[in-house]
């Protein structure tokens, strides 16, 4: 076999893709590990321009997040806006896992585009108006800087809310 990004024909190692399906993930050489782990050399990375276009979703996934990483360099943002992958296999690319990830008050996991309920009434500075406790925020947005705030629009504003102050829905 071959590795799943860059096809050498090397010993490969199982590599779990999080965010998605139990135990989905990809075979992929030592050389390929240590940059998904690490810090991707753009020169190796270059294989992604093939590997995207995989038929198997957990290779277009690690694809996608590596060419994100890689964005400072113009190949990977062509290659990433070249990109076409359907709802599902976006929505996965989008859900990472991370050790620091958004919880809210009970403490579950939230993700890109999960709905929350206010728990709380909060007033939105600068907006002129409190946000009401039991009031719905669909598709909320998180802030990879800090897993205490996430985005989402009350009222038609686009307001920051902290994590403690929301329920998954």
């Amino acid at each position: 076999m071959t590795c799943a990004l860059c096809s050498a024909d090397a010993p490969l190692e199982f590599f779990a893709v999080s965010g998605g399906p139990e135990g989905a993930g990809v075979q992929i050489c030592a050389t390929c590990l240590a940059q998904v782990d690490g810090t991707p050399d753009p020169a190796h990375m270059r294989c992604l321009a093939s590997a995207m276009w995989s038929e198997e979703a957990a290779v277009q996934v690690l694809a996608a997040r590596l060419l994100t990483r890689l964005e400072d360099q113009d190949w990977a943002r062509d290659l990433a806006e070249q990109l076409w992958l359907d709802d599902e296999t976006r929505a996965w690319v989008d859900n990472i896992a991370a050790p620091s990830a958004h919880r809210d008050s009970n403490g579950a996991a939230l993700a890109q585009g999960d709905n929350v309920v206010l728990i709380k009434d909060l007033p939105v500075k600068g907006a002129g108006f409190t946000a009401k406790r039991g009031t719905a925020v669909r598709g909320i947005s998180l802030v990879a800087e800090n897993p205490e705030h996430i985005e989402g629009r009350v009222e038609g504003q686009r307001i920051v809310i902290l994590t403690k102050y929301v329920k998954k829905k």
